[in-house]
C-alpha cells in the first residue's frame, strides 16, 4: 500500500499538477480536500504521511467563519491525535521572511513556493518533513 498524502489546495491546475508528480515520481496516494471538517477527519482516519497544506484558501470555512490553510494547520497541530502528521506549507504570496513567520505560526515543518514548476523539489520537500 502506497502511504498517503493529503493534498488542501482550491486551484484545480495545482491539484491535477501536484497530485500527478506525487503519484507518478513519488509513488504516494493522494487524497485532496479542501473541506475542514473533511480535512480534520481524514488527518485522524487516513494514516497520512504527510499533509501539503495551501496557505490561501478561497472556499473553506470552519464553524460559520472563512478560515486558510494558517488556520487549518494550527488545528491540526493543537490536536493530540494529528499533531505528529508534517505539514508543508504552500504559498504563491511568498515574501522575503514569510517562510519562518508562517513556519513559527503554524508548527509546520517545511514551506513550499508555488507555483511548483519543478517536480524534483516538491518530491525532496516532501521528503525533508517526512524523514524518508
Amino acid at each position: 500500500m502506497s502511504e498517503r498524502i493529503l493534498l488542501v489546495e482550491d486551484d484545480p491546475i495545482n491539484v491535477k499538477f501536484i497530485q500527478t508528480v506525487l503519484v507518478k515520481k513519488g509513488g504516494y496516494e493522494v487524497l485532496v480536500s479542501e473541506e475542514v471538517e473533511e480535512i480534520l477527519r481524514l488527518a485522524r482516519e487516513a494514516d497520512l504521511k504527510a499533509v501539503i497544506m495551501d496557505v490561501s484558501l478561497s472556499r473553506s470555512s470552519y464553524q460559520g467563519q472563512k478560515v486558510d490553510g494558517i488556520f487549518i494547520t494550527q488545528l491540526l497541530k493543537k490536536d493530540e491525535a494529528t499533531r505528529h502528521i508534517p505539514v508543508l506549507l504552500a504559498t504563491a504570496h511568498a515574501m522575503f521572511g514569510d517562510r519562518e513567520k508562517y513556519l513559527e505560526l503554524t508548527g509546520a515543518e517545511g514551506y513550499i513556493a508555488k507555483p511548483i514548476h519543478d517536480p524534483a523539489a516538491l518530491i525532496e520537500a516532501v521528503k525533508a518533513i517526512t524523514g524518508s
